[in-house]
C-alpha cells in the first residue's frame, strides 16, 4: 500500500511497551491510574489509549499500535500506551488525561467509542493533538472536530465488499456474518459482504437462492460462549464461512469452525492469517499506515497537523489504497479465485466503476443472494 494521506479529505460536521532513542523496553501496567503513577513526568510523547480491549487484541487496537510502534521506533520518538480502567467515556477521559499528564504531545485513539471523550478534550487541551480512528468527534448532538483533532474513516463497505466477493468466486454458497455491534463501521463491513456477493453471483450466472447468509450482531467484541454455540449451530446447518467482524469476537467464530471438518472464517481490520490456519482471507484497512503517514505529517508540520488535515476526516478506501484483502503469499488461501481476479475487481471499485453503497439505514437490495438478517 502506497502512502494515503493528503490524498483525499473532508470537511465533516499504560504502558507495555516504551520506545526511547530507538530502543524499547518492557515494563507492567494495565489501567490509566497505574500509569499515571508509574510513569509521572516521565515524557512519552505519543500516546494510544486503547479501547474496550488491549493492543495484543489481534484487530483494531494492535493494528493502530503497531503504526505507533512503527513510527516511533524509526523517529526515536518515546511512546507509550494506556488502558482505561472500565468501558466509559469517563475512563477513556482519565486514561487520555494521563497520557497528557506524562507528556503526550499527540494522543492516539482507535474507534468510534473516543468521540465523546474527544470532543471534550480536544477543546479542554488546546495545545494537545489527537488522532482519532473510525470516528468524529460529538456530543451526542453536534459533531466538531477542532483544528487540534484529525479523523480517519474507511471505507469498510469496499473491504467487506471484496470479502463476500471473493467467498462466492471461491465457490462458497452458504455465508454467514457476524458483527459485534450494529455500529456504522461494522454495518457498513457488512452490508458490503452482502453487496460483494451478490456482485459475484450475478457474475456467475447464479440462480436467486444459489447463495445465502446468516446476519447477526453478537453484542460483543470479544470471545462469548453464547456466540460460539451460535456458530456451532450455524456450521452444523450447513455454513460454510463465516465473516467475524468485531474484534476478539473471532477467537469464537474459529474455535467453532475446528469443530468441522471444512468450516472457515474471514478475518476483519487487519491480516489475522496467523490465527488459525482456517482464516482464509481478512478485510482489512490500512490501520498500521494510516496511523504512520499520520504522525509523519504531523511531526513534518513541527508537531502539529497541517492545514490540509487539522480539523478534517479522511476517507480511506480502495482508490488511495485504504482498505482491502491481503495478497502475500501466506495470507492468500484461495484454491480458486486467483490474485489476479482479485486486482481486476479491486481495480474497478478505485476507479468508481463498482460504487459499494456506504448506506447504514438501508438494507442492501440483492435479487440473488437470500439474506436472513434474523438469523
Amino acid at each position: 500500500m502506497k502512502k494515503i494521506f493528503g490524498l483525499i479529505t473532508l470537511s465533516l460536521f499504560a504502558f507495555a511497551f516504551v520506545g526511547c532513542g530507538g530502543t524499547t523496553t518492557t515494563a507492567a501496567s494495565t489501567t490509566a491510574s497505574t500509569t499515571a503513577s508509574t510513569t509521572a513526568a516521565a515524557g512519552f510523547e505519543i500516546a494510544l489509549v486503547t479501547d474496550v480491549g488491549n493492543i495484543d487484541d489481534k484487530s483494531f487496537n494492535e493494528g493502530t499500535w503497531n503504526g505507533v510502534v512503527e513510527y516511533a521506533t524509526a523517529n526515536n520518538k518515546t511512546y507509550a500506551y494506556y488502558r482505561p480502567t472500565e468501558d466509559s467515556a469517563a475512563a477513556r477521559i482519565e486514561a487520555m488525561e494521563a497520557a497528557i499528564n506524562n507528556g503526550a504531545k499527540i494522543v492516539v485513539c482507535p474507534g468510534y467509542l473516543f468521540e465523546e471523550a474527544i470532543f471534550q478534550m480536544q477543546t479542554q487541551y488546546p495545545n494537545v493533538y489527537f488522532l482519532l480512528l473510525d470516528g468524529q468527534p460529538h456530543d451526542g448532538d453536534n459533531y466538531v472536530t477542532e483544528d487540534n483533532t484529525h479523523n480517519v474513516l474507511y471505507q469498510e463497505e469496499q473491504a467487506g465488499f471484496f470479502a463476500g466477493y471473493a467467498a462466492v468466486k471461491e465457490g462458497y454458497r452458504s455465508l454467514g456474518f457476524v458483527g459485534g455491534m450494529a455500529v456504522p463501521a461494522v454495518v457498513r463491513y457488512g452490508y458490503g459482504f452482502v453487496q460483494g456477493a451478490e456482485y459475484a453471483a450475478d457474475e456467475l450466472g447464479l440462480t436467486a437462492g444459489a447463495v445465502t447468509i446468516k446476519y447477526y450482531y453478537a453484542d460483543v467484541f470479544w470471545p462469548d460462549t453464547d456466540l460460539e454455540t451460535k456458530m456451532d449451530l450455524w456450521y452444523a446447518g450447513g455454513t460454510e464461512v463465516v465473516f467475524a467482524c468485531g474484534g476478539g469476537l473471532y477467537i469464537s467464530v474459529v474455535a467453532a469452525a475446528e469443530r468441522t471438518t471444512s468450516g472457515v472464517v474471514i478475518g476483519v481490520d487487519v491480516d489475522q492469517k496467523a490465527e488459525s490456519e482456517l482464516i482464509i482471507t481478512s478485510a482489512m484497512k490500512a490501520l498500521t499506515l494510516s496511523v504512520v503517514d499520520a504522525l509523519t505529517e504531523f511531526y513534518d508540520a513541527g508537531m502539529e497537523w497541517p492545514t490540509a488535515l487539522a480539523g478534517q476526516t479522511a476517507l480511506l478506501g480502495a482508490a488511495n489504497d485504504g482498505v482491502g484483502l491481503p495478497t502475500n503469499t501466506e495470507a492468500w488461501r484461495f484454491d480458486n479465485f486467483t490474485i489476479a481476479q482479485y486486482e481486476a475487481i479491486y481495480a474497478l471499485v478505485a476507479d468508481g466503476t463498482i460504487v459499494v453503497s456506504p448506506a447504514i439505514d438501508v438494507r442492501p437490495t440483492v435479487t440473488l443472494v437470500t439474506v436472513n438478517y434474523t438469523a
